[in-house]
C-alpha cells in the first residue's frame, strides 16, 4: 500500500506538492509522526529525517503554479501524484499489484494516470481523515509539506516582500497586501488572485 497525501491546495502562490510513502509493516512508527497540518514548523522539520529513513520507499512530486492556472487544481493534483509514483517506481518499488490510498474522498490521481498513459496504474482507494489514521499517509504528509516549505523559503530570498518564509504561498492579510502594493509575482497562481472578501478574512490558515 502507498500512502499518499498532498499539501499546498489553498495556496494562492506555488505548487501543490504530493507526497508518497511506502512503510514495512514490521517497523515502528516514529515517535510523534502525526498529519503534517497537526504538527510545528520544527517538529515538521525534525520527523523528516526520520520518516523519509522509515519509509522504504518514498517520493514527493510537484506541480506548479503555471500548470494548476493552465490545467486546473484537480489535474494539477494528479500531474503530481504521477510524478511522484513515477519517481517512486524508478527507485525501485514495484509498482504493480499494489494500491494508492488517497487521504479525502475523491480520486484525483486515476484520471492523470489515464492521461500519462500509464497502463497498470496502482488500484486507489479513497479515506477521509486517512492522514490521521494511517501512518504511511501521514508519512507522505510530512515529506510533502516539508518540501514544499523548503521550495517556498527559496523563493522569499527572490521576493521577500510577499513573505513566503511565513506564509508559504498562502494568502494571508500580509500576503494579499502585499499584491495589491506590488502586483502578482511570476509565482502566484493568477486565475486565483482576486481582492480578498470579508469571508475570506474570517478564514484561519496555519502558515507555520
Amino acid at each position: 500500500m502507498i500512502g499518499c497525501d498532498e499539501v499546498g491546495r489553498g495556496a494562492i502562490a506555488g505548487p501543490v506538492a504530493v507526497g508518497l510513502c511506502v512503510v514495512d509493516l514490521a517497523t515502528r512508527v516514529p515517535k510523534g509522526l502525526r498529519d503534517s497540518k497537526l504538527l510545528s514548523e520544527q517538529k515538521r522539520t525534525e520527523l523528516h529525517p526520520t520518516v523519509s529513513r522509515w519509509g522504504r520507499w518514498s517520493a514527493v512530486g510537484m506541480a506548479g503554479n503555471d500548470e494548476i492556472d493552465r490545467l486546473g487544481l484537480t489535474a494539477a493534483l494528479g500531474l503530481a501524484a504521477v510524478r511522484a509514483l513515477m519517481t517512486l517506481c524508478e527507485s525501485g518499488f514495484d509498482c504493480d499489484e499494489s494500491v494508492l490510498l488517497l487521504d479525502g474522498k475523491f480520486d484525483y490521481f486515476t484520471p492523470a494516470a489515464r492521461t500519462a498513459g500509464l497502463t497498470e496504474p496502482p488500484r486507489v482507494a479513497t479515506r477521509i481523515k486517512a492522514d490521521m489514521t494511517c501512518a504511511s499517509v501521514s508519512g507522505a504528509s510530512v515529506l510533502a509539506k516539508v518540501a514544499r516549505d523548503t521550495l517556498m523559503i527559496e523563493h522569499h530570498e527572490r521576493h521577500p516582500h510577499y513573505n513566503w518564509a511565513s506564509n508559504k504561498g498562502y494568502g494571508s492579510p500580509a500576503h494579499w497586501a502585499a499584491i495589491n502594493e506590488r502586483g502578482a509575482s511570476p509565482l502566484h497562481r493568477h486565475t486565483w488572485l482576486r481582492t480578498p472578501s470579508l469571508f475570506d478574512s474570517n478564514e484561519t490558515h496555519d502558515f507555520s
